[in-house]
Formats: C-alpha cells, sequence, structure tokens
C-alpha cells in the first residue's frame, strides 16, 4: 500500500482489504489477520485451525498475547470470548457474515469485529493454552505509556463501555504496571470523553449489547465471589 500522511487504526482495514481482494479466487475456510509485530510457536495456527474444526459454532479464535512488561491477562477478570487483535483467526462463513472489518480511524477495529460475530450468533474464544508476543506495547507506537492508557480511556467510550463497567476497569488496571496511575490515566481519558460527548464508534444496538454482556459479567462476577466456601460436616476429614 502506498504511504500515508496519517497514522490511524482505518489503515489497518484498508491494507487487509487490499489483501483479501487478491484471494477471493482461492478457496479456504480460515481467513485471519495478524499484527506485524507480533511472533509465535511454529504450530500456532495448527492450534487455532484445530479449535475451528472442533467446534462448528466458533467464527473467531486466538490466543493471549503478552507485550514486555505486561503478564498474561488474569481471566477470572478478562473475558474469555473477547480475541485480541494482535492475532484473529476468522470462520470463513462467520468473517463474511459480520461484513468483514470496519475502518474506524479512532481504533476499536478488532473488537467491533468480535462483538458482531457474537452479534450475529457466533461463539468467540481464546484459548490461554498458547500465547503470542507482542513486542511493543499497545499504543505506545506515538505515544508514552500513560497517554496510551489516557487514549484507551477514550476509545473505551468511543465503544460503548458502561460507566459502572469502566469504573472496575479503571480499578483493575490500578493493579497493573504503571501502578495506580495507569489506571488513573484510563479513568480519567473516559470521563474526558464522556464529558466531551466524544463520537461513538460502535452503532446503537452494538453498544446495547455490549453493555449487556458487560453488566451480566458484573452480576456474575460478584455472584461468584459473594458464594459461601462450601464446608465440610464437623468429625469428617479427607485424605487430603
Amino acid at each position: 500500500m502506498p504511504e500515508r500522511s496519517e497514522r490511524d487504526f482505518a489503515g489497518k482495514v484498508h491494507a487487509f482489504n487490499a489483501a483479501y481482494a487478491r484471494v477471493q479466487g482461492l478457496k479456504y475456510d480460515a481467513i485471519g489477520c495478524l499484527d506485524g509485530d507480533v511472533s509465535f510457536e511454529q504450530d500456532y495456527f495448527a492450534f487455532l485451525l484445530r479449535k475451528l474444526a472442533e467446534d462448528s459454532a466458533l467464527g473467531v479464535v486466538g490466543t493471549p498475547f503478552q507485550d514486555g512488561s505486561h503478564p498474561i491477562y488474569d481471566y477470572r477478570f478478562v473475558s474469555i470470548e473477547h480475541v485480541s487483535g494482535a492475532c484473529q483467526l476468522f470462520r470463513r462463513r462467520c468473517f463474511e457474515d459480520i461484513g468483514g472489518y470496519i475502518p474506524v480511524r479512532g481504533g476499536g477495529v478488532d473488537y467491533i469485529a468480535v462483538v458482531t460475530a457474537r452479534m450475529k450468533g457466533w461463539k468467540t474464544r481464546t484459548f490461554p493454552h498458547k500465547v503470542c508476543h507482542h513486542h511493543r506495547e499497545i499504543g505506545t507506537a506515538q505515544h508514552g505509556v500513560l497517554q496510551a492508557r489516557f487514549r484507551c480511556g477514550t476509545k473505551d467510550y468511543a465503544m460503548g463501555n458502561h460507566p459502572l463497567w469502566e469504573v472496575f476497569r479503571a480499578a483493575y488496571q490500578m493493579t497493573k504496571p504503571p501502578p495506580v496511575v495507569g489506571g488513573v490515566a484510563l479513568g480519567c481519558g473516559y470521563l474526558w470523553a464522556m464529558a466531551h460527548r466524544l463520537e461513538r464508534t460502535v452503532q446503537c444496538g452494538q453498544m446495547e449489547f455490549v453493555q449487556r454482556e458487560q453488566m451480566d459479567r458484573l452480576r456474575q462476577f460478584f455472584k461468584f465471589a459473594k458464594a459461601p466456601c462450601p464446608r465440610q460436616p464437623l468429625g469428617r476429614r479427607t485424605a487430603e
């Protein structure tokens, strides 16, 4: 593709679509998109293709990614149904069903694709048995870490995140490097976008779907957290 004067996330879609047009005459069942700064094990795609073959309802699959100082996500808190844009593998029918990637300049291209797939009835899944390695922390290509977190907060608003969800998200991010200030920057970005009524990049139906999923996950989380631990009857002991 010709060099672009501006750097934005829509460029990823335009580049992908240029390649996509070149393979229209091929016969294939799966199509993938990966960042240019990731690496992975030799059998990485064979693993993902097996997952698609094992479950015909799966539309999008991927794995966690690891970058720089950040550990792999803790899937007690992060949705196993979200598939990172670092590497997404689609079933062809699913990709065609969602209409492909939508060029959004502000970001969230991969997120919108995964959400749309679930809205269309497809299952989406991250498999933590493997990992790909991202060689640059997300959002830091042109910005420092805190500015990247602030921009992530503005993108969360644009993507339709529920305000209550964002409170817990910011609190969770405070436990990650850089401690406290990273989560504060994320929350400030969301509040700034809300105060300035930043344009939403998702359709109304998508936002309602996202917020309903988020509230369901919060209810499930607190329901699990409040569940009493099972107690053994007095006088009984196990070999363990």
